[in-house]
């Protein structure tokens, strides 16, 4: 085998290798003849060219990711506010991706990210921190997905999502809001406990003086109890005096008796006759 004949074989080789490549199916394909874009709808798998005259070009097919640095925007209130977004995008058309972008990523990312910038500086540009942080957060990402639409048509890129991670204030802003925030919690909780204690000393005062009444109407009913009952007692005692004075008599000195000589301890100085003694006597009493 002479050489030439080997130099032959390893030509063809190469030239073998070269005209053949594969594309993945995370991948999309170009193919260059002399510069000019040939062909664009390549389906996975195994492919075939004219080496040394065409090229081929792969992009990356999957979901691409645009997550800048937070932003600083504008509120229409002149404060500032921190804004961190995101934008998921993928490669749609291969030519249209290639003529604009020269099937770079990064300059994509790049017109995108202007897209964002701008659409976002205008959407806070003309509300109020409320209005994005609550009321209007979802009309602006709205807005928003319009616009990269509109300029992913021209860089041949397809928009998946556009959305905002979170909407913050400056540190030094934040703790200005907090401390406002807290100064106003706080002053709610005294007035509502100032309106607790008034209400609580109301809440007793009526408590004591209906005590009060009722205490003085049952002292009211208590006392003409006794007293009807007093008026009933001194009537039957009465009664009974005018059936019998003698033994009422009799029985008021024995009560007296055993009232005062309770206590051997006692002592009583009276003289011997004294009508308190009279029963002692005469067990008949006094005539």
């Amino acid at each position: 085998m002479n050489k030439a004949y080997i130099v032959g074989l390893v030509i063809l080789g190469v030239l073998g290798a070269l005209s053949v490549f594969t594309v993945d199916e995370r991948e999309k394909a170009l193919k260059l003849r002399l510069g000019r874009i040939e062909r664009v709808d390549y389906e996975p798998g195994l492919h075939f060219k004219w080496p040394l005259v065409e090229n081929v070009i792969k992009f990356d097919a999957r979901i691409q990711n645009l997550d800048a640095d937070p932003q600083l925007y504008l509120t229409v209130e002149k404060k500032n506010v921190i804004v961190d977004s995101f934008v998921k995008w993928r490669v749609e058309g291969v030519e249209r991706f290639y003529t604009s972008t020269g099937g770079n990523v990064l300059r994509a990312n790049e017109r995108l990210s202007a897209v964002v910038v701008k659409q976002l500086r205008d959407a806070f540009g003309s509300r109020t921190i409320q209005q994005v942080v609550s009321g209007e957060r979802a009309e602006i990402m709205d807005q928003l997905v319009v616009a990269l639409k509109r300029q992913a048509d021209e860089l041949g890129v397809a928009i998946i999502d556009a959305r905002m991670k979170r909407v913050d204030l400056p540190e030094r802003v934040s703790q200005s809001v907090f401390d406002r925030m807290s100064a106003e919690r706080k002053e709610v909780a005294k007035r509502f406990r100032s309106e607790g204690e008034e209400r609580g000393r109301r809440i007793r005062a009526d408590a004591d003086r209906e005590r009060e009444v009722i205490l003085a109407e049952s002292e009211r009913d208590a006392q003409k109890i006794r007293g009807d009952g007093d008026a009933r007692a001194t009537e039957i005692f009465a009664d009974a005096f005018s059936q019998d004075a003698e033994f009422y008599s009799l029985y008021r000195s024995l009560n007296s008796y055993k009232n005062t000589f309770n206590n051997p301890s006692d002592v009583l100085l009276l003289e011997p006759n004294t009508q308190f003694f009279r029963y002692f006597k005469d067990a008949q009493g006094p005539r």
